[in-house]
């Protein structure tokens, strides 16, 4: 049972819609290398479209009702997003979550060091990756360093045509000989991963005068000093734009498709709403998922509960029960990246189950690893539902597992909120080069996961 290639489903008229919603994303994703630069474009564009902060509506004490739009933003890493329905909230809402954390290197606390002439700094890669990948290239500096009077200083370097950029030097291969015997996952290992920063000595400074001209930079270009760094949030990303991939422009190469990609194809879905809902629409985007949805903005904390009830509480119908029925009767897209069908990889996979780019949205019942452990498994009505409203729609679409049985395997948000009592499955765009510095999607797969987020929503 083969699924159809989405691309040739489109006309004249959804090729230019195609086009217009991959330059989009292709901003969006440059714009919003880290969990923090996300959440700033997105409050940006939801208070453009008429969303209020519920902060602002508690404090105002004002009446929720159908129609209404309001988001949380949560210590700037993560944001809900509710649309109120016409239906009462304890009859459950259509949620679409995503996350906006992406695999990267954080600095240290206590980052910078010289040595060999050098201004370097020490990293803490942050989620799962292949460390020799991030070693030989380009990288920029994201993030934000906050001083003692609670001043935010906003850090973005390396990605201007005329900024400098950082890195990871490697072994020249002349001399690698005892590297190159190593195991692939052993050659660079995490306290490896130093970036250098400069090479320049302070002429007047007498101990560590490379350092000393860093921090020379960092005072005069951004008012900060070294002891600023124990509380800043720092983020080694690669340098550079997402770009067209592919001699016939069909895919997109850049950094973090896991899971800006959902995570954008949900926004949008979201903003393209009007008119007032039967249900009402939840939208997620989340923070921490790629180091087990942990801390306050990650998805096992509760603020999505929390905000629920202020939601209630405006409406004027809270109580406990309402908000376990909310939670209880809602439905919801996990929406994730999966892995991609990749035919130089195909071992990897059990090719009728796999997702394929370019065949569109995809479902994946079950996620997990070996015997599907972690895993959300969605029910066969959930699934039987879901094939309804997306060929209702003429939406694109396929099922995929995460690679091969006994291979590895993976997780998203989806158990999480499972805990509630809610329907849930995975659901996203097909990847390859997963977790790599550079990513691979196809625009097709973007373009049906945005109408099949917004028929989801929809649906009554």
């Amino acid at each position: 049972m083969e699924r159809p290639n989405a691309w040739k489903t489109y006309n004249k008229t959804e090729m230019k819609k195609l086009e217009a919603a991959a330059k989009e994303y292709k901003a969006f994703i440059d714009a919003g290398k880290t969990e923090r630069e996300c959440v700033t474009y997105a409050a940006e564009m939801l208070e453009k479209a008429g969303y209020i902060p519920l902060e602002q509506a508690i404090a105002g004490k004002k009446k929720l009702k159908a129609g209404d739009k309001v988001y949380l933003n949560k210590m700037g890493k993560a944001v809900l997003i509710f649309l109120i329905g016409k239906k009462p909230m304890a009859e459950g809402m259509n949620i679409v979550g995503a996350h906006i954390d992406s695999p990267r290197l954080d600095l240290k606390q206590n980052p910078l060091y010289e040595d060999g002439d050098f201004a370097l700094a020490d990293t803490h890669y942050y989620g799962g990756i292949k460390k020799y990948q991030w070693v030989a290239r380009e990288l920029a500096l994201h993030g934000v360093a906050v001083k003692k009077d609670g001043t935010a200083v906003q850090i973005c370097i390396g990605e201007k045509e005329d900024d400098p950029v950082v890195g990871i030097s490697d072994l020249l291969i002349h001399l690698s000989q005892e590297q190159m015997q190593k195991k692939l996952g052993e050659a660079i290992t995490g306290e490896d991963l130093d970036i250098i920063l400069g090479g320049r000595p302070l002429k007047d400074a007498e101990k560590e005068p490379v350092k000393a001209q860093l921090l020379q930079i960092l005072k005069d270009s951004y008012g900060i000093e070294e002891e600023d760094l124990i509380s800043a949030e720092i983020e080694a990303v690669p340098a550079g734009k997402a770009r067209d991939f592919g001699l016939d422009r069909s895919m997109i190469i850049g950094y973090g498709h896991d899971d800006r990609v959902c995570a954008f194809a949900e926004l949008k879905a979201m903003l393209s709403l009007t008119g007032t809902p039967e249900y009402t629409c939840c939208g997620m985007l989340v923070d921490k998922e790629e180091i087990g949805s942990v801390g306050a903005t990650g998805m096992q904390s509760n603020y999505l509960e929390n905000a629920v009830a202020e939601i209630l509480d405006l409406q004027g119908v809270y109580s406990e029960l309402n908000l376990r029925r909310t939670l209880r009767n809602s439905r919801m897209l996990s929406c994730d990246v999966s892995a991609g069908f990749d035919p130089l990889y195909a071992s990897a996979f059990e090719k009728k189950n796999a997702a394929w780019l370019g065949r569109g949205v995809c479902f994946n019942k079950f996620t997990g690893s070996r015997g599907k452990g972690g895993s959300n498994d969605a029910n066969a009505e959930f699934m039987a539902k879901l094939r309804r409203i997306m060929d209702d729609n003429k939406v694109c679409w396929q099922t995929a597992e995460l690679g091969r049985v006994d291979l590895g395997g993976g997780g998203t948000i989806a158990y999480i909120c499972a805990l509630y009592g809610m329907e849930v499955i995975d659901s996203g765009v097909a990847v390859l080069s997963m977790h790599a510095p550079m990513e691979i999607i196809s625009k097709a797969d973007l373009y049906e996961s945005i109408k099949a987020y917004k028929a989801f929503m929809l649906d009554a």
